[in-house]
């Protein structure tokens, strides 16, 4: 079987993508790796009253992988799911994780960007002309 990945952010586009690649993943048995991007590298110690918390950029980016990656299952229960949180740009993080996981199929969402110059998001452009594989481009936004 083969290996799919999805880039999430907490946007509702991201979760859209995410969504059709469980689908289509849970009906081939396909592993799908849900891949959170940080482009920081921070870790900052904040002191709530008597708690101290260790806030750390790739921790809430995993978090974020793995709560989307839950709510897919939720809805795709036969899904083989994995998690990941990358360091860098959101394209370069999905292209990436595609090398690093030798994945079939990227799938990135449409974004409402409109005019002639402006077909698909920056971050769909940037996956189309870098993937190491096919990619699939999610019908977001629009009619």
């Amino acid at each position: 079987m083969g290996t799919f990945i999805v880039g999430v952010d907490g946007s509702q586009t991201a979760f859209k993508a995410a969504s059709r690649a469980a689908q289509l993943a849970a009906r081939t048995g396909d592993t799908l790796v849900v891949v959170s991007a940080h482009s920081k590298d921070n870790t900052e110690v904040v002191n709530i009253g008597t708690d101290t918390w260790v806030l750390d950029d790739a921790d809430l980016a995993g978090d974020l992988a793995r709560r989307v990656a839950d709510r897919l299952v939720e809805k795709e229960p036969e899904l083989k799911v994995e998690t990941a949180a990358m360091f860098g740009k959101p394209v370069d993080a999905l292209i990436k994780a595609a090398k690093e996981h030798d994945a079939d199929v990227i799938f990135v969402g449409n974004v409402g960007t409109h005019g002639l110059g402006r077909v698909l998001g920056s971050v769909a452009t940037g996956v189309v002309h870098n993937a190491p594989c096919d990619v699939y481009v999610v019908r977001t936004s629009g009619n």
